[in-house]
């Protein structure tokens, strides 16, 4: 147990840091910068996820010919990261404040060996007042690899970190009711669990970011499902994280609402590891009943109607009812032959353990 400070899970897009032309906003980054080192003098730990490498590398380099979007990433992110991390580094040194640059990439998730590792890192540089920035690798990164972007990443740390609340920046003041300009839409300022906004939700990407609301949408009820509120507001306005600790009801966003019910740090690992699936286990009637009466239930092999992929032991799988709908993943707890060989049967060894099952 750590503990009882305040730990802050802050996420920076694309389209908070970068200017119209793609360049790095400087002015807004030092304002944000002035901020954090605020609340980090208030005693809050803060864990900083930062996009803006591309937009710090793009007005460093100019390609001789063009490229596709991956070669286009992985040059600008080259170039800019550094010079990103040294803008934060003299940034935060203005106010004494040490930081260290993580740099991750999905795979370093992909077992929970690794996930507990870069848990450590984290939890070693905030004992001892540093904060850490992370971003993703995108000098290595390639499609099938990436997360889907920094808000997928910043979900992930805040459930691997425990923190006690997560605030996504964008370029908009939250979740809106309707069209953002339309004159009478307006920002949907509490979202409890379960409550039902898919039709305020537009599918567009944002400008430079790989994401857009659909996906912070998502992030969000996943984290605030594990009991880590979130809030979802605009970089852009002035003084925006002091206010939204300090005057939480009055500064405009939208919050998400958390689950009472705790989640254990190992379901956590595996809620998000969905991506690295390498099977599907398809249950009955009856198992997915017992699995929505919200006990304590196991997978059997008595329980399951059919087995997709192969996989072994220790690897994540997806979950799906009778009627074919995906309802959350799991670590196998044997190889994919063993569980088809005992398709149905009694007494045969548990698929995958209530402790490492994650129902959504």
């Amino acid at each position: 147990m750590r503990q009882q400070t305040m730990r802050i899970a802050i996420k920076v897009g694309s389209n908070v840091l970068a200017r119209e032309d793609g360049t790095l906003d400087i002015t807004r980054m030092s304002s944000l910068v002035d901020q954090i080192a605020e609340l980090h003098r208030a005693g809050k730990e803060i864990i900083l996820v930062s996009s803006g490498a591309v937009a710090s590398g793009r007005s460093e380099i100019h390609p001789q010919k063009k490229l596709d979007s991956v070669d286009q990433r992985q040059l600008f992110s080259a170039v800019g990261q550094a010079k990103l991390i040294n803008r934060y580094y003299e940034l935060f040194r203005e106010h004494h404040i040490p930081v260290g640059q993580v740099l991750t990439t999905k795979e370093s998730y992909a077992t929970r060996r690794h996930y507990l590792n870069q848990k450590n890192c984290m939890t070693v540089m905030l004992a001892n007042g540093v904060i850490p920035i992370v971003n993703e690798n995108d000098t290595v990164s390639v499609s099938e690899l990436m997360f889907t972007d920094n808000d997928e990443l910043s979900g992930l740390i805040a459930s691997m970190m425990d923190v006690d609340q997560l605030i996504i920046l964008s370029n908009i003041d939250g979740i809106y009711n309707g069209d953002p300009s339309a004159p009478d839409t307006s920002v949907i300022r509490q979202i409890k669990q379960g409550e039902d906004i898919s039709n305020c939700i537009r599918t567009s990407k944002s400008g430079f970011g790989r994401g857009g609301m659909l996906t912070k949408t998502n992030i969000a009820r996943k984290v605030a499902d594990e009991g880590i509120p979130v809030v979802i507001a605009n970089g852009r306005c002035d003084n925006i994280l002091i206010d939204l600790l300090r005057n939480p009801g009055k500064t405009l966003c939208t919050r998400f609402l958390p689950s009472n019910e705790p989640v254990s740090s190992v379901k956590k690992w595996i809620a998000h590891s969905e991506g690295f699936a390498k099977g599907e286990i398809h249950i009955n009637e009856c198992a997915t009943q017992m699995l929505n009466s919200g006990k304590a239930i196991s997978i059997l092999p008595i329980g399951i109607i059919r087995i997709e992929g192969e996989f072994e032991k220790d690897d994540i799988v997806r979950i799906f009812n009778f009627k074919g709908n995906r309802i959350g993943v799991g670590k196998a707890n044997c190889h994919s032959m063993q569980a088809k060989e005992n398709l149905g049967k009694h007494g045969k060894k548990v698929v995958v353990h209530y402790d490492y099952l994650y129902i959504e």
